[in-house]
């Protein structure tokens, strides 16, 4: 008998007919769950029944989430590829834009698993000195199955791999207009995109549901909004006391992951500027007081074009 574990899993992303292996820290996390539709079972002549009876014809759309430590060799580049960009589809004749699509495969000793039409919902850079610099994502695809068994030969052409995979750390260099942004505690960059699947039920194909080999999937989607925001920590001095109750609506905020090791005027390792930005910022007492400053692009930019300073492998 053999037995999947997750510490052995290796993770494959394919997209546009190339293959990559990702690696990752071990929160993988994958799944797809069907939707139930409960209905009575009362009758006019049997009043008794007392549960309601079950019919189960559609899967929701499949959840997943993994977080990628980021290298100096950069070969996890197509995962920033992926999180930032957005593609235009014709349809009537009306552009829209729909987040990149790619399937993927975890592959374990026994088993292959593969999550079909995937697209990252959420992508979030940490940007703090104590732990390894990396990206947590999460999004959501249309159909997972069990492809096969660890033998399973992953489709896509093979892209080729560093020798060495360095791990990177880096610490917040932080600019805004003119304040002080000195003292840092911790910062993060997210990007947030808001999709709805558009509704698959038929009634139709509801009456041919035997079981889950021909239940209904979710296909299609739309991207109703992006929002691309973070918070700022940072301890409270003499320097920064005044900005405790500050805000504004039209900053040029700059973030750089510095390499740790290398003076604050390093060409950083990755570099956001964000210009339309909004912030508002609040006091927090703690054993040592700090203050917050939570803030939001006002700009439709993708990602990418945010991010000044990270030259792609691919």
């Amino acid at each position: 008998m053999s037995y999947s574990f997750l510490r052995e899993s290796k993770l494959y992303i394919v997209y546009s007919g190339d293959k990559y292996r990702i690696y990752t820290s071990s929160a993988i996390s994958l799944d797809q769950t069907f939707a139930e539709d409960s209905y009575s079972v009362k009758t006019l002549h049997d009043q008794s029944k007392m549960f309601e009876g079950s019919s189960i014809t559609k899967a929701n759309p499949a959840e997943f989430s993994f977080d990628v430590p980021l290298t100096i060799e950069k070969d996890e580049s197509i995962i920033i590829d992926l999180a930032c960009d957005l593609v235009a589809t014709a349809e009537a004749d009306i552009e829209h834009q729909q987040l990149k699509s790619f399937d993927i495969y975890i592959q374990t000793g026994s088993s292959t698993f593969k999550l079909e039409g995937a697209v990252i919902t959420g992508a979030t850079f940490d940007f703090v000195p104590e732990n390894q610099f990396q990206i947590r994502l999460e999004g959501q695809g249309k159909k997972l199955t069990r492809a096969g068994d660890e033998s399973y030969s992953i489709p896509g052409s093979a892209q080729s791999e560093s020798a060495t995979r360095t791990p990177l750390i880096v610490y917040p260099v932080i600019t805004a207009d003119s304040l002080d942004m000195s003292s840092i505690i911790s910062c993060n960059l997210q990007l947030q995109n808001e999709i709805s699947w558009t509704p698959y039920q038929t009634i139709n194909d509801a009456f041919n549901v035997t079981d889950s080999s021909n239940a209904m999937f979710p296909s299609t989607y739309t991207v109703n909004s992006r929002v691309l925001s973070g918070e700022i920590r940072q301890y409270q001095n003499d320097n920064n006391v005044a900005q405790f109750d500050d805000f504004s609506t039209n900053t040029n905020l700059t973030l750089k992951a510095v390499e740790v090791g290398k003076a604050s005027n390093a060409t950083p390792f990755l570099q956001a500027n964000i210009n339309p930005c909004m912030y508002t910022a609040r006091m927090g007492m703690e054993e040592v007081y700090a203050q917050s400053y939570d803030f939001r692009s006002l700009d439709n930019d993708a990602l990418d074009d945010i991010i000044t300073e990270y030259e792609n492998k691919y």
